[in-house]
């Protein structure tokens, strides 16, 4: 987007949002881009972060974890049970992923309203955390006699152990 064409009014209003070292960064990036210095070849898809221009690192591996029928996979927000996709909601997701990437480490309800919900424990309840992990069990348990992979540890909050 060319901040001379777009207006000058939407241009000041977009970069006042910027932090002085944003403005710094944003400032020499469209001065390099101007100058032809910024690689044509850079795929749109790329994330801005502070210095130009990073691309996604397509050759680093993904995080997976295997546990018996269990697979879960970070990157491609993927579990499956058997070969079974589980379908989960973004938070049954976000609970699963925290506990399987600290197995055997104890989340408090605070730690995972804090972790999970970015909220306030005052926010939302004990139920709330309850009703999201009876769904996710529900859902991770797609025949029976699999291991219960979401531990309770008795009013404190929950684990993952098979």
């Amino acid at each position: 987007m060319d901040l001379r064409d777009s207006g000058r009014q939407i241009g000041e209003k977009l970069f006042a949002l910027l932090s002085p070292n944003q403005k710094k960064d944003l400032t020499q990036f469209v001065r390099d881009y101007e100058a032809g210095n910024i690689p044509a070849d850079v795929p749109c898809t790329t994330l801005f972060r502070g210095q130009y221009f990073i691309p996604p690192q397509a050759d680093q591996p993904l995080t997976e974890i295997r546990e018996g029928a269990l697979y879960f996979c970070l990157e491609q927000r993927l579990v499956t049970v058997r070969g079974q996709v589980i379908p989960l909601t973004v938070k049954e997701f976000e609970i699963i992923a925290l506990l399987i990437l600290n197995p055997k480490r104890v989340f408090t309800y605070e730690m995972l309203l804090e972790l999970v919900w970015h909220e306030d424990y005052t926010y939302y309840s004990r139920k709330a955390i309850n009703n999201h992990i009876s769904n996710l069990r529900k859902k991770l348990r797609v025949v029976p006699g699999l291991p219960d992979y979401v531990k309770s540890v008795y009013g404190v909050g929950y684990k993952f152990e098979v």
